[in-house]
């Protein structure tokens, strides 16, 4: 199969822990030890997170009394692209001798036009406590909303539109290439008057950017790990228990948060409502479990899944991706 991984942000680091170079290093190799598994035996792309390592670049680009303004969020966005890409990439060598591994800097399109931009729901950076994010909204102007216990900042968050560099990733995967791509959900660009490519201060939500590349490279199973074992129906109160099985309307009816489960839900419905293919929600340590269909909340148009053996291989499929998008074969 084709999967595309969304790694959640959790893998690299979890709450509380500092953001450390080498506690994040350590957490890529538990989490690659899960997933190198399924790169031996299926083609894989790897997208992951990067609220926690964003909002540090931030912090620190802000206080550098070395530049003039602090560096915009595309420009961050890139850096941990560079940063978080070359610790997965390292690992997955390690895990894969022989193997071809690709990590690649690239850009995500979004419209300029986004009501998004006006109401920012994307968390960035590290936790804080009520105290210190009404100090940090003060003295910094920061957008500050409540993520658990917790408090975070938040940005505009524009819905993604296309991958930039979705051909390239394309062509890597057909030679056998495992390829880490989109982190962070992309670096967000819009088209300029002139139709030329420019970035937009944004973070772009990674679960709905990897639904998106997922679509348009054929993928036959879209993979959002997070901390949970699966999506919970009734969260939070007596009646919370896991769904195993389900299919986008019955999974769109949950009303979810649109900070936290809200946009994983979205994404895995998009994916399997376009595509016919097959979605999942779970925990990371789980992965092997969730392909196989013992673990996880697996969406499919059908609310039915009893294994890889129930997925229609990419050869067989009435349709395929060219240039333009899909037409009938």
């Amino acid at each position: 199969m084709r999967i595309v991984i969304a790694l959640g942000g959790n893998a690299l680091l979890r709450r509380g822990e500092k953001p450390d170079a080498a506690t994040q290093i350590a957490n890529v190799e538990m989490a690659i030890t899960q997933l190198a598994p399924l790169a031996e035996e299926h083609e894989v792309v790897i997208t992951h997170g990067n609220g926690p390592q964003v909002g540090v670049l931030a912090l620190q680009s802000a206080n550098d009394t070395n530049l003039s303004q602090p560096y915009a969020f595309d420009t961050l966005g890139a850096q941990t692209q560079g940063m978080i890409g070359y610790w997965l990439l390292q690992s997955l060598q390690n895990h894969l001798p022989g193997r071809q591994v690709a990590a690649l800097v690239n850009q995500t399109l979004v419209l300029a036009g986004d009501p998004v931009f006006q109401n920012p729901t994307k968390f960035v950076g590290q936790v804080y406590n009520q105290e210190e994010a009404k100090l940090l909204a003060k003295e910094r102007g920061w957008v500050m909303k409540p993520d658990g216990e917790y408090f975070r900042r938040v940005v505009g968050s524009p819905r993604p539109q296309r991958v930039v560099e979705t051909r390239l990733i394309r062509r890597m995967l057909e030679v056998g290439a495992v390829v880490v791509c989109a982190g962070g959900g992309g670096i967000p660009v819009v088209r300029n008057t002139k139709g030329k490519l420019q970035g937009v201060e944004a973070v772009v939500d990674k679960d709905l950017t990897a639904a998106v590349l997922a679509e348009h490279i054929e993928a036959d199973f879209l993979m959002i790990l997070t901390d949970v074992p699966a999506v919970m129906e009734n969260y939070g109160t007596s009646e919370q228990k896991e769904i195993h099985r389900t299919s986008p309307p019955a999974l769109r009816g949950g009303g979810f948060p649109a900070g936290s489960m809200g946009p994983k839900v979205e994404a895995a419905c998009r994916f399997v409502e376009l595509t016919g293919d097959v979605a999942s929600i779970g925990r990371l340590s789980d992965a092997r479990k969730i392909v196989a269909g013992e673990a996880g909340t697996i969406i499919t148009p059908g609310g039915n899944y009893g294994g890889p053996d129930d997925i229609t291989p990419r050869s067989y499929k009435t349709m395929r991706m060219t240039g333009g998008g899909y037409i009938a074969v």
